[in-house]
């Protein structure tokens, strides 16, 4: 419809002979339009006004945010960009943890190697003291035949647990978020769980061993008293949490344990690791497959599969946190 600006005085039309009679009529009728008008206005007011409340109802009922959810490669989805570590901290520690049974519970987790290892080779060869021996400060890990490294592989399932934990209400903490160009050494892996006082620490890994080995395993910390390694206040503690990352990644996926390490019970107890001599705090390694065995690589490889890895390593913790 057109408007008729206020200023705007349209041409007159010539007097017609009935134009008297019209007027009367028209004017008869202006009253019941108007009134017809109003009620029309007053009528389309209250159904407007009831769209606009059952909008805004509708509005206001509906969830202001949604939570993100874990991308197939197992990081956080956020709106930030993760900060350099460097130490230890999870680049993510700053976000709130969730309101679950964990809340002031600390957990470090360690992904095994780092992606840049390979190009730090006198870096990571010098040696390191681990209280029984000297040994190499890290390695480069192992890879698939096709070329998917461990150190990949550690660093995708590390992310898919911590957001697992996080909503537990877990406080999180990496040794090493690929936020540093090699290591740390094992020693300074132990010692990052350590002064975190963790009350759960898991260094995640896959093996490297023949063709035809397959199956997980966790390693535990046998007794050790020598020099700067003393196991003997955590070995009960780290079996205990060893025991039951062992049986919620068995439920998670299916398995199988290992078939070469731990006759077929999926654990095994090692005394010349870094990572484990110089713990102070409850801590296990687990090797989630073989990645030269086809059968374990198709699992390794699987994202969905890494989710329920990751899924099962979380249930093992918080079951050994709860009690």
């Amino acid at each position: 419809m057109s408007y008729v600006g206020p200023d705007f005085e349209p041409p007159r039309p010539p007097r017609h002979p009935l134009r008297g009679p019209l007027i009367v009529a028209v004017g008869a009728l202006v009253p019941g339009a108007l009134v017809g008008w109003l009620v029309w206005q007053a009528v389309g007011d209250s159904d407007e006004g009831r769209d606009g409340s059952a909008a805004a109802q509708t509005s206001a009922s509906a969830p202001s945010s949604v939570l993100p959810a874990p991308s197939d490669d197992g990081k956080e989805q956020t709106g930030g960009t993760a900060g350099q570590s460097g130490g230890g901290e999870d680049p993510g520690s700053s976000a709130p943890a969730g309101s679950g049974s964990l809340q002031g519970k600390v957990v470090v987790i360690d992904p095994g190697h780092n992606p840049g290892n390979f190009r730090h080779p006198s870096d990571i060869n010098r040696k390191v003291n681990i209280g029984t021996n000297w040994k190499e400060c890290d390695t480069t890990g192992t890879s698939t035949n096709a070329g998917y490294t461990e150190a990949e592989f550690t660093l995708d399932v590390s992310h898919r647990l911590r957001t697992i934990l996080k909503k537990a209400g877990a406080t999180v903490k990496f040794t090493q978020d690929g936020d540093r160009a090699w290591g740390p050494c094992v020693d300074e892996r132990a010692e990052i769980g350590n002064k975190a006082e963790a009350d759960a620490v898991v260094s995640i890994h896959a093996d490297g061993s023949a063709a035809g080995n397959r199956g997980f395993h966790v390693i535990l910390p046998g007794s050790v008293h020598s020099g700067a390694a003393d196991t003997r206040p955590i070995v009960a503690s780290s079996r205990d949490l060893g025991e039951r990352v062992a049986g919620g990644f068995l439920r998670t996926t299916g398995g199988p344990p290992s078939n070469y390490i731990g006759d077929g019970t999926g654990l095994d107890v090692r005394t010349d690791l870094g990572g484990l001599n110089l713990s102070t705090v409850p801590k296990v390694f687990i090797e989630c497959g073989n990645m030269r065995d086809t059968k374990d690589v198709s699992r390794l490889t699987s994202g969905a599969w890494r989710q329920k890895a990751a899924q099962g390593i979380s249930e093992g913790i918080v079951s050994f946190l709860r009690g």
